[in-house]
C-alpha cells in the first residue's frame, strides 16, 4: 500500500473506531457509517477518499480492520474502537495460547499491572507470533507476551474472535502473562 492509501488508513480507523464528529458523520448502534455519506463528508473535512481507495485499503493483507455490510453501502471498523458500538460479537473459545505485542518500554507497566485496554474497548491479542512482532515493532523494540487464553477462558474471562488472527478480551489479569527471559 502506498504512503497515501496507509494515510487514508489511518483516517479511515479513526473516523471508524475514535471521533466520527471530526468530519461531521454519525455512526449507528453498530459502529456502521453511510458510504457515499462518509466520502462525502470526508471530502468537505478536506480529506478526499474514493470508493476505490476504500476497495484498495480493504483488499489489502494483514489485518482486516473493516468491514462492508452486505451490499457494500456501510462501512465500519472491525475492532479497537474507544466509542460505545455494539459490534454483536458472540463470545468464542481462544486458544491456550494468543500472543501480545508491545514494545519494550511498556513492559515494566504492564509487569505490574497486566494489560488493560486503556482509551479502547477490548486488549487485542493476536494469533500469531509474527501478527505481534509486527504490533509491537509499530511502538519501539517488539516484545511477544504469551497469553495462556485458555486457562483464562476456563477462569471465566470471555473472549471476541471479530477475523482469522485478532482475538479480544476486556484485560488480561497479570497472572495469565507469561514474560520472555
Amino acid at each position: 500500500m502506498g504512503e497515501s492509501l496507509t494515510k487514508l488508513s489511518k483516517f479511515l480507523s479513526l473516523v471508524l473506531r475514535h471521533r466520527p464528529e471530526v468530519i461531521g458523520i454519525t455512526l449507528d448502534a453498530g459502529g456502521w457509517a453511510d458510504v457515499d455519506e462518509l466520502i462525502a463528508a470526508a471530502a468537505r473535512a478536506g480529506k478526499p477518499i474514493t470508493r476505490e481507495d476504500i476497495e484498495k485499503i480493504m483488499a489489502r493483507r494483514g489485518k482486516r480492520r473493516f468491514a462492508w455490510n452486505e451490499d457494500k453501502t456501510k462501512i465500519r471498523a472491525e475492532y479497537g474502537h474507544s466509542i460505545e458500538v455494539d459490534l454483536g460479537y458472540k463470545s468464542a473459545t481462544p486458544p491456550e495460547k494468543l500472543f501480545h505485542g508491545t514494545a519494550q518500554r511498556f513492559v515494566e507497566s504492564i509487569r505490574q499491572e497486566g494489560l488493560r485496554a486503556k482509551g479502547r474497548k477490548h486488549v487485542h491479542l493476536s494469533s500469531t507470533v509474527e501478527t505481534a512482532v509486527t504490533v509491537g515493532r509499530r511502538h519501539g523494540r517488539p516484545v511477544v507476551l504469551v497469553i495462556k487464553a485458555g486457562k483464562m477462558h476456563e477462569d471465566g474471562h470471555e473472549f471476541y474472535h471479530p477475523n482469522d488472527d485478532i482475538w479480544l478480551t476486556k484485560e488480561v489479569p497479570l497472572e495469565y502473562i507469561e514474560f520472555p527471559d
